[in-house]
């Protein structure tokens, strides 16, 4: 949705169907990387411990790593997962966005339920919520919102490396 480049990343109706990290450089200048989703894939248990390992030794041990988009499917009440997952990021100081998906496939009441649910949820735990935004790759919705925020990130990143120089 973010490059308007249908097929670039695969996807499958089916989740958990992505087992590697996969890297898409943008505008010669900064990369989108797709990891697997951290707990759907139908891999066994031993595929799963192995897949987690993955998924968060990319995460803790990469410098470059700027905001972790986490994409949650916008049709479901909060998931335990999900909050362990978030709350695993926030003790290691990774900075995120939560990324809300597929609300063309929800009616706006229900969306609206879930969005409530969430936030009423993340509000117990976190003194300050991250940014969050909602899409649908369908629609394009939420698509310039994503990007302005990443804009802003890469400005950030910019003149950071600028003032180091000095």
């Amino acid at each position: 949705m973010l490059t308007q480049h249908n097929g670039l990343a695969k996807t499958s109706a089916k989740p958990g169907k992505t087992l590697l990290i996969n890297h898409f450089m943008i505008d010669d200048s900064w990369y989108i990387v797709d990891l697997p989703g951290y707990g759907y894939a139908r891999i066994g248990k031993t595929g799963l411990e192995k897949l987690q390992r993955l998924i968060n030794g990319y995460i803790l041990n990469r410098p470059q790593l700027t905001c972790l988009m986490l994409l949650i499917d916008s049709r479901h009440a909060p998931q335990q997962i999900d909050l362990d997952f978030m709350q695993m990021l926030g003790e290691n100081g990774v900075p995120f966005a939560i990324i809300f998906t597929k609300l063309d496939k929800i009616s706006n009441r229900e969306w609206q339920n879930n969005f409530k649910a969430y936030k009423a949820r993340l509000e117990q735990d976190w003194e300050e919520l991250p940014p969050i935004f909602a899409t649908s790759a369908a629609k394009g919705t939420g698509r310039e919102e994503i990007l302005e925020y990443i804009s802003q990130i890469n400005t950030q990143m910019a003149e950071n490396k600028k003032n180091n120089q000095q």
